[in-house]
């Protein structure tokens, strides 16, 4: 089957998934409490989480240049800047079709050495995008292991109790997380010891070689530290960014919506910024599923955080999820379109 065919029916199926994780979602929506949170909500809190969005966006490209200036010294902050709103529109459309586009850009925006080529070629660009985003899995983990610290009486016993019921004694999960460890120490050496026989193993040393780069490519850079201080104010501005959904929620009238919204934004209100921390978490780790835009899958995730742990109704979950996405696309579509017009109209 030609390539080409094969990427349509893949891109269709990854459209299909987040149609029909849409549908199931929002099937069960008491449509006018839906309307009537929206309208009621304190939209300052949401306009400054799309504004922390836009925040977001500027922190990544100019961490992302760090990256860049050591291949080449001319890139701007302007190249980054659009480089990383044009490659969040291309995902709305089509997952990961951003990354592409994003390369793309830097290239044809590239110095060039003496010979007449670009500094920045493709597979260089490239590279440093996948060295960003082990940067992004190693925060997740970080952050992971900051929700299990400041969460665990809240969440554990949703755990203990519905997925991982033997893990009830916290000794259990100490002996289980040690004997993870050493599984991972000993395929990461397998790996090594049998790299040269090519087949998976060579991929997964590959992958593995790469994460590494990835992680340690900021020491080889001028200023590496502002590239940590980066990554945590990057991280944090997504904390609230999730937090400020949350405050918007806690000032709606009780009074006004049904009885069973209205109790559900009692649990709300009960809200901290450690819970906020924990529905960025559900967020982030929807991105996982590949559709276009996190369409579906960020929805139906934190939707699920919030009734399974907080034990607030799946369909005012909803309320939450959507102004947390919908807000944060009209950020990126906004942005996008101020990228575009840029490049179209003022750049030479």
């Amino acid at each position: 089957m030609d390539k080409k065919v094969k990427n349509i029916l893949l891109y269709g199926l990854w459209i299909a998934v987040a149609a029909l994780l849409l549908y199931f979602s929002f099937r069960g929506v008491n449509w006018k409490d839906f309307g009537t949170a929206l309208r009621e909500c304190h939209w300052g809190y949401v306009v400054l989480s799309m504004a922390l969005g836009a925040a977001a966006f500027w922190l990544r490209a100019i961490r992302w240049r760090m990256q860049l200036l050591p291949l080449d010294a001319s890139t701007s902050r302007v190249t980054t800047w659009n480089a990383v709103n044009i490659c969040t529109l291309a995902n709305y459309v089509l997952p990961r079709a951003g990354e592409v586009a994003r390369c793309g850009y830097v290239v044809k925006h590239s110095g060039r050495d003496g010979d007449g080529k670009r500094l920045v070629t493709f597979d260089k660009a490239l590279g440093t995008v996948v060295a960003d985003r082990v940067w992004d899995g190693l925060s997740l983990l970080a952050v992971t292991l900051l929700i299990f610290g400041l969460l665990w009486n809240r969440f554990g016993s949703f755990l203990t109790d519905n997925l991982f019921p033997g893990l009830a004694d916290k000794g259990h999960l100490w002996w289980i997380l040690v004997l993870g460890v050493l599984l991972a120490g000993g395929l990461v050496f397998a790996c090594w010891r049998l790299r040269d026989r090519g087949g998976i193993w060579g991929r997964f040393w590959g992958w593995i070689r790469g994460t590494y780069d990835g992680l340690v490519s900021c020491l080889h850079m001028r200023h590496g530290w502002r590239f940590l201080l980066y990554t945590v104010l990057l991280w944090v501005l997504y904390w609230l960014m999730s937090a400020c959904i949350m405050w918007a929620l806690q000032g709606i009238d009780p009074a006004s919506v049904s009885p069973e919204l209205a109790g559900a934004l009692e649990k709300i209100e009960g809200l901290g910024m450690a819970d906020a921390l924990l529905l960025m978490f559900a967020g982030a780790v929807s991105s996982l599923i590949p559709v276009p835009g996190g369409f579906g899958a960020f929805h139906g995730a934190v939707a699920l955080a919030l009734s399974s742990i907080y034990g607030v109704p799946f369909a005012a979950g909803l309320i939450f999820a959507t102004l947390s996405h919908e807000s944060q696309v009209i950020t990126g579509i906004l942005c996008g379109a101020e990228s575009y017009i840029h490049e179209t109209f003022f750049r030479r």
